[in-house]
């Protein structure tokens, strides 16, 4: 299979390409926090201890990609947060294996198509590492990071060439889908997606995700397109008192409130879906991470006076979980 490659320059300083990166803000900071946060609160108890004595960090740093990938305009970043699964023609040819991969293609083509599902991979292999070397940084950044990308895999349109429907005439639904949602109706959702489970193939278990999202990705097009058409003209976008279409933080169409309520009816639960598989799977990863690792003692690795302190909140938390709910988390608003 014969594929094409742009040449020049991909960072995001260029006019063009930076365009390009607004368009592709994954989850939003709404999605990453509330992922990696509810991902905590999944852990089991020899894990969970550990990382709810960091749980505020592993909150917030859940938006560390992105703020590598806009902020610094770091030029490897922008590949590891999606994958154009149309643009490879028979998906049975991909290589699965990031050794594969990365011995087939360039950083030209990853550039162009990106390289989520192998940079997952990638990250759970550093994980477990890390977790054997019981390195407390190490562990933290690195699952705080592969919570945000596990995040995108559950993210149809980062999946897809399609990625905010230009295509299709649909500029404006990546954020619409992501993060407006998110923002309006998340307080609606149950975070609590059960009790972790191991993942004995990573390399499957990924490459499963990636395609569940693609195959979901018309679905959510083609609910936009229908709604679209029957709703009145010019309602769509909220509008300033010159009539211009209001714009977020990122330069994003903001969503009326009449369209994204009716946009999250007809996607019949989706946003929540995506988003509590999206904690399922964090949380299953890094319990998986620390399993192959030998599943060595997390308590060791904070001073037990700090464990002992933060035991009344956990389970105080704990409870809160149990009924879906999150506990002190209020994540900067991009509408």
């Amino acid at each position: 299979m014969k594929i094409s490659r742009r040449s020049g320059s991909f960072l995001c300083k260029s006019g063009l390409f930076l365009a390009i990166c607004i368009t592709l803000i994954s989850w939003g900071k709404y999605g990453h926090e509330h992922i990696n946060r509810a991902a905590v609160m999944s852990l089991p108890v020899p894990m969970q201890g550990f990382f709810y004595n960091h749980i505020d960090f592993m909150t917030v740093e859940s938006n560390l990609p992105d703020v590598r990938k806009y902020t610094l305009g770091d030029s490897a970043e922008f590949s590891r947060h999606h994958i154009h699964l149309e643009s490879f023609g028979n998906i049975d040819s991909i290589p699965k294996s990031p050794k594969e991969a990365f011995a087939k293609y360039n950083a030209h083509f990853f550039a162009e198509h990106g390289m989520l599902p192998w940079y997952i991979q990638v990250m759970m292999d550093k994980l477990t590492i890390a977790f054997k070397g019981k390195h407390k940084s190490d562990i933290l950044l690195l699952a705080a990071d592969l919570g945000h990308y596990i995040g995108d895999a559950y993210m149809p349109l980062h999946t897809s060439v399609n990625h905010n429907g230009k295509q299709t005439n649909q500029v404006g639904i990546h954020a619409l889908f992501e993060s407006r949602l998110p923002e309006l109706f998340g307080n609606t959702y149950h975070y609590n997606t059960g009790k972790v489970q191991y993942v004995a193939d990573i390399q499957k278990e990924t490459w499963r995700i990636v395609m569940s999202s693609n195959s979901t990705a018309d679905t959510l097009l083609k609910a936009d397109r229908d709604l679209t058409a029957s709703f009145p003209a010019g309602k769509k976008w909220d509008r300033d008192a010159a009539g211009k279409v209001k714009l977020n933080m990122y330069k994003d169409s903001t969503g009326s409130i009449a369209y994204s309520k009716a946009f999250q009816t007809k996607l019949k639960g989706m946003v929540e879906r995506q988003l509590r598989g999206a904690i399922a799977t964090t949380a299953s990863f890094w319990y998986t991470a620390w399993v192959n690792a030998g599943k060595p003692d997390l308590n060791e690795l904070d001073p037990e006076e700090l464990t002992q302190r933060n035991a009344p909140a956990l389970a105080q938390e704990k409870d809160l979980f149990k009924q879906g709910k999150l506990f002190g988390i209020k994540s900067e608003k991009e509408f």
